[in-house]
């Protein structure tokens, strides 16, 4: 087997700049939530049980820099925002999907290697 590259990600290789968040907690969530249409940050919390307001905001604001989602504010008293996916965010649903297939056909095989895990014991 040959070593591993010790440039293989190097700062100035593109996969530093993957929007490698896809992958984080909340993010495949709002894409999903985006999914049908533009959204009220009110509503997004609703279905994404557990995720703080800030937290939510610092994703958000993520996508947004990454050009996955686009803000729009209405003015409106009390002011209007909505979250909306863009043509590039929209290019990760087909992935979100395959990685929702892939956890529903593997799931239990998963969840049984945890287990196994977690009841084996460790030296200290």
């Amino acid at each position: 087997m040959d070593p591993l590259d010790p440039d293989m990600f190097h700062p100035a290789c593109p996969s530093s700049v993957m929007p490698i968040r896809i992958g984080d907690k909340w993010s495949a969530l709002i894409i999903v939530c985006l999914e049908q249409g533009p959204r009220r940050f009110s509503e997004l919390r609703v279905p994404i049980h557990g995720v703080t307001p800030k937290v939510l905001t610092q994703t958000l604001r993520a996508l947004e820099r990454d050009g996955m989602i686009t803000r729009t504010v209405y003015a409106e008293v009390p002011p209007r925002v909505e979250y909306e996916l863009t043509p590039l965010g929209r290019t990760l649903l087909d992935l979100i999907a395959a990685c929702r297939h892939w956890a529903h056909e593997h799931m239990g095989t998963l969840l049984a290697a945890r287990d196994a895990y977690d009841h084996t014991a460790r030296p200290a």
